[in-house]
């Protein structure tokens, strides 16, 4: 059966991260935003962490666990209930973890990086999912949107929550990518605005930082992205026993959502780098200009002060200081002078 895909749009994306755990009726510790469990699509219970093993292994039963930022001693039951391998779970611990995909014994660990926008600078974040026959935990840290929309949303369509943990993992990953997208377009924005200041003034120092961080972030966000594209290829491409062949053409459509991402990055950036050799260019030419009047200006006074300077001179013999109209001659030499090279400099456009 073929499955609608539906996107969440930025302004009702989720909860903020610091939000509190979900209450479904059992008292969740810090840290568990949700733990629930699923039969055939629907859910038949919220329960504790410490029963989650023992669900999970139950015929028809999938396991869906949300963490924010947990403490070690929560790691480790959720490492105990479903015999989680230490290294992924040391990489959960630690956050900064680079994009990737592991595979150990019947569990899949999968990394990505989540984005968001705060205090108009891009902020990352990360999520480790564990997956497993009967099971799936994600674990958040830093700047992400919070599951529970993505889990509320498949909720109300039980025939394809009922595909299991990997399509789970299809939804959580297409989530991550979709909200890059707000990402993009609010700096979209900013960068539209750059670009009609740009030729209409020179930018300014704190213009000129504002463009750096901008491209150096577009940078990070596309190395947070890009490797999502190799991820989903493997879970596409049969080589992941935990995914079954008839959910490839989701992950492949992920692939494409992420080179879609790259693509809008490469063009950003571009168009950022455009802008700050436009800048230069303005200025350059700005420069240029206040050179060339400046050039000019000092050579049309040259004319007076040579003239000043020659007379200046304390010799006896000159003749012409003698004349009856030799004032009348040299003030109108220079005027002659000046006005003539005022009129070239004019007509060259160097005033």
């Amino acid at each position: 059966m073929s499955v609608t895909q539906i996107r969440f749009p930025a302004s009702a994306a989720a909860e903020a991260p610091s939000d509190p755990p979900v209450d479904h009726g059992h008292r969740h510790e810090a840290g568990v935003i949700a733990s629930s469990v699923y039969a055939h699509g629907v859910r038949v219970a919220d329960i504790p962490v410490e029963e989650a093993g023992e669900w999970s292994r139950k015929d028809g039963h999938v396991v869906w666990i949300g963490l924010f930022e947990p403490e070690a001693a929560l790691l480790k039951c959720v490492q105990q209930q479903f015999n989680l391998h230490p290294l992924a779970v040391e990489d959960a611990t630690n956050a900064h973890q680079r994009p990737k995909l592991e595979q150990y014994g019947d569990a899949l660990f999968v990394v990505a990086r989540t984005a968001q926008m705060a205090d108009k600078r891009i902020a990352f974040g990360e999520t480790h999912i564990f997956v497993g026959r009967g099971y799936i935990v994600s674990v958040r840290h830093g700047a992400s949107n919070s599951y529970t929309s993505v889990r509320q949303h498949w909720e109300t369509c039980p025939t394809s929550l009922a595909k299991g943990e990997d399509f789970i993992l299809y939804a959580i990953l297409d989530f991550i990518v979709d909200n890059y997208m707000p990402v993009l377009e609010a700096i979209h924005d900013e960068v539209e605005e750059i670009e009609d200041k740009v030729l209409a003034t020179p930018m300014t120092r704190s213009d000129i930082e504002r463009l750096y961080m901008l491209r150096r972030d577009l940078l990070r966000l596309r190395n947070a992205a890009g490797p999502l594209v190799d991820v989903c290829q493997r879970l596409t491409n049969g080589s992941v026993p935990q995914v079954r062949p008839t959910l490839a053409p989701m992950f492949r459509d992920v692939t494409d959502h992420v080179r879609t991402v790259q693509e809008k990055i490469d063009s950003l950036r571009e168009v950022l780098a455009f802008a700050f050799e436009a800048s230069l260019l303005v200025g350059q030419s700005q420069e240029n200009s206040i050179t060339k009047r400046l050039a000019s200006w000092a050579a049309i006074l040259a004319v007076p002060t040579a003239v000043a300077g020659i007379y200046g001179m304390n010799f006896k013999n000159m003749p012409e200081l003698e004349m009856h109209y030799g004032y009348y001659i040299v003030l109108g030499f220079i005027v002659t002078a000046c006005l003539t090279l005022f009129w070239r400099f004019k007509r060259n456009g160097w005033l």
